[in-house]
């Protein structure tokens, strides 16, 4: 267990998260600065910490457990800031607790929030995929909804932007250029801004869903956007490529339904993803004949 005085401790750190961190200078920074944050974190909210989750999921975050003097469980997340996770605060505010976590503190000065502890906690990944859309299209239907007129999040455009930069850079290794010049293409053209955008959560997909107890399912890790809703439908899909791959058709129109969205414009979102994804991907090679099944 972490003591709640706010001195320098031993941190346990997962490999994946140190691996992950030790690849930037920033990230090696964070790393060094983490077990004082985390100490006057515990001591400022008056934390007992237990040790950190280390599942395939936390990827760029300090997270562990945590029961407040109270008798309050929840969860401390002490995050590496990265371009799209900026909002996440913000975010979580602005939901409220509605199909989304709830949060109960935050230090944005270092990243870190304390949140509502899902209880069991299990992930949407324990249901088979047909009853996972059930549950992501019911919590994205209930999450989407304009931003206020005054608000600090940024446009979907501009983190398409971002990730058309890096893909130009490493154009020497695309392995199929006319469809990744498409897939950058739709990237501009879809993602434009309309009076119909909603927040985005941008990365909802049944790992970031939990099972609790004040709502059957809440959505975690929102990295909120202002953009086409139809954009939300796309992480989702992208984490059931069997189903993609056996029938891209079909699934995507299933989808698109019970999301009341348009399944053509989800179609051309999905190729786009699928289109532009890095050449040096593991996975580039289905994606590369998904993307050819489903070009405009």
């Amino acid at each position: 267990m972490v003591p709640k005085q706010g001195r320098a401790m031993i941190l346990k750190i997962s490999p994946r998260l140190i691996a992950h961190c030790e690849s930037s200078p920033a990230g090696r920074l964070w790393l060094e600065q983490l077990p004082d944050a985390v100490a006057a974190l515990a001591q400022r909210w008056s934390l007992t910490l237990g040790a950190p989750f280390e599942h395939s999921d936390v990827g760029c975050s300090w997270v562990a457990p945590a029961t407040r003097t109270d008798g309050t469980a929840a969860i401390l997340k002490v995050a590496l800031r990265h371009f799209e996770g900026e909002h996440e605060i913000e975010g979580l505010r602005f939901w409220g607790g509605d199909g989304m976590v709830r949060l109960l503190e935050a230090e944005e000065s270092l990243g870190a929030l304390l949140l509502e502890r899902c209880e069991p906690g299990t992930t949407l990944r324990t249901l088979p995929e047909p009853e996972q859309d059930v549950v992501i299209a019911s919590l994205l239907r209930r999450l989407w909804r304009p931003a206020p007129s005054s608000h600090p999040f940024r446009s979907l455009s501009e983190m398409l932007r971002r990730w058309r930069e890096e893909i130009i850079a490493r154009q020497e290794a695309w392995p199929d250029p006319v469809w990744t010049r498409e897939a950058l293409q739709l990237f501009e053209e879809l993602s434009r801004p309309t009076p119909t955008d909603v927040l985005l959560v941008t990365d909802l997909h049944a790992g970031n869903v939990l099972r609790a107890r004040r709502e059957a399912w809440l959505a975690i890790d929102p990295k909120p956007f202002v953009g086409d809703a139809t954009y939300d439908a796309t992480q989702h899909l992208l984490n059931c490529r069997a189903r993609l791959e056996a029938d891209a058709e079909d699934t995507i129109r299933r989808f698109a339904d019970r999301l009341e969205i348009d399944a053509q414009r989800l179609r051309w979102w999905t190729f786009a993803r699928l289109g532009a994804e890095p050449g040096d991907a593991p996975s580039h090679e289905n994606s590369a004949a998904l993307a050819r099944k489903l070009a405009p």
